[in-house]
This record gives structure tokens, sequence and C-alpha cells, in this order.
């Protein structure tokens, strides 16, 4: 099989921002992220636990529905809050962009 045999639905190259943070949360759950700013996810962010290889693309809305933080990154209801308290700084607003 050779390339010209796929059928590419996208391909794209853009400048993106990283931040990587680590923190201990007051629960004492560890958390290493790197958050990637993007302009592909319709203004939410990919947010990827680099210690389990777990991502999800998330906004300010996701944080509010239940289960979604502890479904995406198979943690507890508790680390789930402790979470969200964190990630509600980062995330901000969605800014819609084409």
């Amino acid at each position: 099989m050779v390339l010209k045999d796929y059928d590419f639905l996208s391909d794209s190259t853009e400048q993106t921002s990283t931040r990587f943070v680590t923190f201990i949360t007051p629960g004492l759950k560890r958390f290493d992220l790197a958050i990637l700013t993007t302009n592909r996810f319709y203004g939410k962010k990919l947010v990827t636990d680099m210690m389990f290889g777990r991502s999800a693309i998330l906004g300010p809305d996701d944080l509010e529905e239940e289960g979604v933080l502890e479904s995406a990154f198979r943690i507890s209801e508790e680390e789930a809050a402790e979470l969200a308290q964190f990630l509600t700084l980062v995330l901000g607003a969605v800014n819609f962009t084409d």
C-alpha cells in the first residue's frame, strides 16, 4: 500500500501555543498537564495528562458537565473537582473562529 491509496479528510499545520504545568492539588493528587491552544477546536483547548497519556478537548462549558473530567482522565469525583478549579482559571471563555 502506498500513500496515494489513503483518503485524507484533513491535513493542516498551524502555529500553536502550549502551556506545561505540574501541580499538586489540596487532596495531594499530582497533575502534569500540557494545555494546547489552537484555532482547531472552536475556541476550546486540548488538555493532555502527560503522566497517563489521556487527552480531552475542553472549554469552560465542559467543566460544568457532570462526569466529563472523571471520564476523560479516569479520576475520582473529588480529583475532578480539584482539577476543574484549576482549569476554570486556564480555559477562559470560548472564542469561535473559522
